[in-house]
C-alpha cells in the first residue's frame, strides 16, 4: 500500500508540476480532435445540470478541502490588506478593460474587438484562482491573506461577477452587450451561489468537521483528481472555440489578443505590488498580492461562456489564452520573489 501510495503522490506531484505543459496539450487536442470535448461538454444537459459545471463543483470542493482552519483564523490579521485586495480584484481589471475600450476603438474589425471585451469580462468578473495559493506559498507568500483573496472573492462573487459584466456591457456594443447584461442577469449569481460558492463552502466545512488526519491519507488522490478534472474541464469548453482557431488561423487577431491579455495579467501583479507599498506589506503579504490579483479562476469563466455564449465562440479565446499566460507570468513573478529574498525559506504550509 506504501509503495501504492508513493507511486500514486509521484504521478500527482508530477502533472501538477508540469500543468502548463498539459494544459498546452489539452488546448492542441481541443483544437485538433474536439468530438470528446463536445461530448463531455452536452453531457447531463438535459437533466438542467452539465458535466462540466459538475466538474467545476468537484474542483472547488476540492479547494475547500485543502483550506486549514487554522489559517482562516488568521485572516483577522490580515482584515485591512485582505479587503483592499478583494476591492482591488475587481475594480483593478475593470479600470484596465474600460480605458482599453477606447483604444481598441481603431481597430480594424469591430467585431474582434467586442469579442476581446466580452472575454476580459469574464476574466475580470471571476474570482481569485485557487491555484494562487500554491504559488503565494512557493514565493514565501503570506498564506492567510492568500486563502483569504480567493475565499472572499469566492462567497462575493454572485454579487461582484455580474456587476462587472454589466459594466463591460455600458461600452461594448449591440448583441454583444446585450449578451453581457443577460448574461448577468439570466442566473449568473445562482449559477455561482450552486457550482462555486456552495462546493467551496462545503469542502472547508468538511476539512473543518473531520480535521486534516483523515484527509491526509488521500492527499495524493484529491492533488491527482484535481488536477485531470481541471484538465478534462479546459479541453471540454475549449473543444468549442479551438477547432474554428486551428482550422482558420486569423494571425493578427490572435496576436493582438495575446499582448492584451500578457498586459491585463501583468497589470493584475503589477497592482498587487502597488496596494503592497501603499501599505508598507512585508515580502509575504506583496507576493500574496500580486498572485491573488494577477490570477483568475478561469475555469468558471469558461463554464459560464460555453452556457451562455456558446453561439460566439471566439469570445472564449481571451480566457483561454489568459488561462495560459497567467502560469507564464506567475512563474516571472515567483523568480522575481525569490531573487530578491534568497535568504528566506519556504514557509511552513
Amino acid at each position: 500500500m506504501e509503495v501504492r501510495d508513493g507511486g500514486l503522490a509521484r504521478v500527482a506531484g508530477f502533472v501538477h508540476h508540469h500543468l502548463l505543459w498539459f494544459l498546452i496539450a489539452v488546448y492542441a487536442l481541443a483544437g485538433l480532435a474536439p468530438a470528446a470535448g463536445l461530448w463531455l461538454r452536452s453531457a447531463g444537459v438535459g437533466t438542467g445540470v452539465s458535466l462540466p459545471a459538475v466538474m467545476l463543483a468537484l474542483l472547488l470542493f476540492n479547494a475547500g478541502l485543502g483550506v486549514e482552519p487554522r489559517q482562516l483564523r488568521n485572516l483577522f490579521r490580515t482584515s485591512g490588506v485582505l479587503l483592499a485586495g478583494l476591492a482591488a480584484n475587481m475594480l483593478v481589471p475593470l479600470a484596465f478593460i474600460l480605458s482599453l475600450s477606447l483604444t481598441l476603438s481603431a481597430w480594424h474589425n469591430p467585431t474582434e474587438v467586442q469579442y476581446i471585451l466580452v472575454g476580459l469580462a469574464l476574466i475580470a468578473s471571476m474570482p481569485v484562482a485557487g491555484s494562487s495559493t500554491a504559488w503565494s506559498q512557493n514565493a514565501n507568500g503570506d498564506l492567510a491573506l492568500s486563502l483569504g483573496l480567493v475565499v472572499g472573492s469566492t462567497v462575493l462573487s454572485p454579487l461582484t461577477t455580474p456587476a462587472v459584466l454589466h459594466a463591460v456591457g455600458w461600452v461594448a456594443e449591440g448583441t454583444f452587450a446585450d449578451g453581457l447584461h443577460r448574461m448577468a442577469d439570466g442566473g449568473t449569481s445562482s449559477f455561482l451561489v450552486s457550482f462555486v460558492m456552495a462546493p467551496s463552502l462545503l469542502g472547508i466545512a468538511l476539512r473543518c468537521a473531520v480535521g486534516a488526519g483523515p484527509l491526509r491519507a488521500v492527499k495524493p488522490a484529491l492533488k491527482l483528481t484535481n488536477s485531470v478534472t481541471l484538465l478534462l474541464l479546459c479541453y471540454a469548453n475549449a473543444a468549442v472555440a479551438l477547432p474554428k482557431t486551428f482550422a482558420h488561423p486569423d494571425w493578427d487577431f490572435l496576436g493582438v489578443m495575446l499582448l492584451i491579455v500578457a498586459s491585463l495579467c501583468t497589470f493584475g501583479f503589477a497592482a498587487g505590488l502597488l496596494l503592497a507599498t501603499w501599505f508598507t506589506a512585508d515580502r509575504g503579504r506583496r507576493a500574496s498580492l500580486m498572485f491573488g490579483l494577477g490570477m483568475t479562476n478561469n475555469g468558471t469563466g469558461l463554464v459560464l461562456a460555453t452556457t451562455a455564449l456558446a453561439h460566439v465562440p471566439d469570445v472564449m479565446l481571451p480566457v483561454i489564452f489568459y488561462n495560459l499566460v497567467q502560469h507564464v507570468v506567475a512563474a516571472v513573478f515567483q523568480r522575481a520573489s525569490l531573487a530578491a529574498a534568497p535568504q528566506e525559506g519556504v514557509n511552513d504550509p
